[in-house]
């Protein structure tokens, strides 16, 4: 099988391990309005069954360490379902970015990039901007090298 007829096959299959079909299945559930129905029954009987326990130490333990076992749990697998999420749209956007003549390709896979290499693409874009904005056209340019080449024939144009 070739690297193009494996890309072909990407989308396909939708099985994946046992954890990923679970987790998804989890993260499905948990917010539908079966699940919050399910949650708030909870605590309506735990507020209720108050008085039949005295309202006692072990009665708000129950409660307690129930939300903090379910809050603990949910916390990575919301954080499981962010990172595919974000994964999924920076590939939406490299192929975007990929397949529109005439943009910068050095923005495929930014995510990537180090913090130093976001604050100065960061400084060539504010760039970007402001000759936009001296031009009073903002969607004349696509790229930092057509709005440098734009700026100086104006200079140039300027001078003569």
């Amino acid at each position: 099988m070739t690297s193009h007829d494996a890309f072909q096959e990407i989308g396909t299959k939708h099985s994946g391990s046992f954890f990923q079909r679970f987790a998804q299945r989890i993260t499905q559930w948990s917010g539908s309005t079966a699940a919050f129905l399910l949650a708030f029954g909870t605590v309506l009987a735990w507020a209720v069954t108050g008085p039949l326990f005295h309202y006692s130490e072990d009665w708000q333990l129950v409660i307690n360490t129930g939300t903090t076992i379910v809050t603990f749990l949910m916390v990575f697998l919301i954080q499981r379902g962010q990172n595919k999420d974000s994964l999924v749209l920076h590939l939406k956007l490299n192929e975007l970015i990929a397949a529109t003549k005439g943009a910068s390709n050095r923005l495929i896979n930014a995510q990537d990039f180090t913090e130093e290499e976001i604050a100065l693409l960061h400084q060539f874009y504010c760039l970007l901007a402001e000759k936009a904005r001296k031009d009073n056209n903002l969607g004349r340019t696509h790229t930092v090298e057509e709005a440098e080449e734009n700026h100086a024939g104006k200079l140039e144009h300027q001078r003569r």
